[in-house]
């Protein structure tokens, strides 16, 4: 009987690897290079609005480091 539940058991193995290699393999796939060039492109076209390459204002920073205040 335990033989019978380790076949099953590696027939549900090997049916969940069959649908995830079928998963895999009708995925849309793209060249580097070109994935490469999007990528680029992408940049380009909005580094105007990257606060990391133009900066931003202090008032505007929300990671600036808290002002202190002392309550007396």
């Amino acid at each position: 009987m335990s033989n019978n539940s380790a076949n099953s058991s590696n027939l549900v193995i090997a049916q969940k690897a069959v649908r995830q290699l079928r998963l895999e393999a009708s995925v849309r796939r793209i060249k580097v290079s070109q994935a490469a060039l999007d990528l680029k492109t992408f940049c380009l076209q909005n580094a105007h609005k990257d606060p990391l390459l133009i900066g931003m204002p202090s008032s505007d920073n929300p990671f600036r480091p808290p002002k202190s205040c002392a309550l007396f």
